[in-house]
């Protein structure tokens, strides 16, 4: 298999006042394409921090991030922007959808500013798989905790991305509603084919993926693979 992230002596330091505080130190691992990883840790472990640096919202201080063959460091903000705008997919907890566009329109605008003429249709599609077809006009104001995640789903798969990063995807819903997202979550994600990256405080998740690396006090702790195929 392939190598769609190649992380290598990942360091992240900020300055505080006249002290230096360092996040991440001597981060090393590989993504294989097509399979779910995790990351897992407690809060200020740096797992926020670190998705950040793999996605190219950031730039480490020291260390290389080699994400979809490119080396992020020989990249332009542009050219990153690009490279996420074409191969990278986000899930976030608190959702991020537009309060302004209906449900249909946060999945199917994406695609048309892509020039998409498919856009609506493949939007539609989507939404009813999440099990959202009697909600395509409803503003996310109108939707509950588990719809909005579901729309932000139909969103993050609507342009397929060779790698989508989900940044503690269930962190707002309850226990039922997180299940179901998950579901739709793994099933989407085998459809297409997608590398998936679960940052997570929850083990138990973690373990439905292939591969687990572990964060501790910003260093990491362990990286093993699980018994899921």
């Amino acid at each position: 298999m392939s190598k769609i992230l190649k992380i290598r002596g990942l360091e992240k330091t900020y300055s505080s006042g006249n002290k230096q505080l360092t996040v991440l130190q001597n981060i090393s691992f590989d993504v294989e394409k097509g399979q779910t990883f995790s990351i897992v840790g407690p809060s200020g472990s740096g797992k926020t921090t670190l998705l950040g640096l793999c996605a190219g919202l950031d730039q480490p201080s020291a260390g290389t991030v080699e994400l979809c063959g490119h080396d992020l460091s020989t990249l332009n903000e542009d050219q990153r922007a690009q490279l996420r705008n074409e191969k990278v997919g986000f899930i976030f907890q608190n959702f991020q959808l537009l309060p302004t566009l209906t449900a249909l329109e946060n999945v199917s605008v994406p695609l048309e500013l892509r020039g998409d003429i498919q856009a609506q249709q493949k939007s539609t599609t989507l939404l009813e798989k999440v099990g959202l077809g009697d909600r395509l006009h409803h503003y996310p104001s109108q939707l509950s905790g588990g719809e909005q995640q579901r729309v932000a789903l139909a969103r993050a798969f609507a342009n397929p991305p060779a790698i989508l990063f989900a940044d503690e995807p269930t962190g707002n819903l309850d226990e039922e509603t997180g299940e179901n997202v998950i579901r739709l979550l793994f099933d989407l994600n085998k459809e297409a084919g997608t590398t998936l990256v679960i940052i997570s405080h929850d083990l138990e998740l973690a373990h439905r993926t292939q591969q687990i690396l572990r964060l501790k006090g910003g260093q990491l702790f362990t990286n093993e693979p699980t018994n899921v195929p």
